[in-house]
């Protein structure tokens, strides 16, 4: 669709109304992590309403299964209670006092739990490529915190390299 709200050009008209939900950014452990973290997410955008129904539905639960999402609502404005997704409404909660920021927790039922980095939408790709593969690494130790802290170095001028 052209900038102005007309369809571009070659486009159908029905193409036009077609709404995709964007793919996730997204950098899962294989099988079971053993540090703090499952993985990254890198979402385009600070709407979670408009970020959550691809990342749940990348992760493939069943139609049927409850979803719940814990997240820090400084992060996010406005979080939402719920959030729509094709087929299925998910659950929003606030993480309590103490819960880690940057950091967002996925129960989807018997598929699983992920708990993942939430990389900033306004992150470089280059520093948001290396956050998700460090925090998708099964022998990563570092929290969401220290990952975070250790990229924002980088970028100010320091080095990444020391060992943990």
């Amino acid at each position: 669709m052209e900038p102005g709200g007309t369809p571009a050009e070659g486009a159908s008209s029905a193409d036009a109304h077609t709404y995709r939900m964007p793919t996730p950014r997204l950098a899962l452990t294989p099988d079971v992590s053993h540090g703090p973290l499952d993985g990254a997410w890198w979402p385009h955008c600070g709407a979670l309403e408009l970020e959550l129904p691809s990342l749940v539905g990348s992760l493939e639960p069943d139609p049927d299964t409850t979803v719940r999402v814990t997240v820090d609502p400084a992060e996010w404005l406005d979080t939402p209670r719920t959030v729509m997704a094709p087929g299925r409404v998910i659950a929003v909660e606030p993480a309590g006092p103490g819960g880690e920021t940057h950091v967002i927790s996925l129960d989807c039922g018997s598929v699983g739990r992920w708990v993942l980095l939430v990389v900033p939408p306004d992150e470089p790709a280059g520093t948001a490529a290396r956050l998700l593969a460090a925090a998708a690494d099964p022998e990563n130790p570092l929290t969401a915190a220290r990952m975070l802290a250790l990229a924002e170095t980088d970028r100010l001028g320091g080095t990444t390299g020391e060992a943990e």
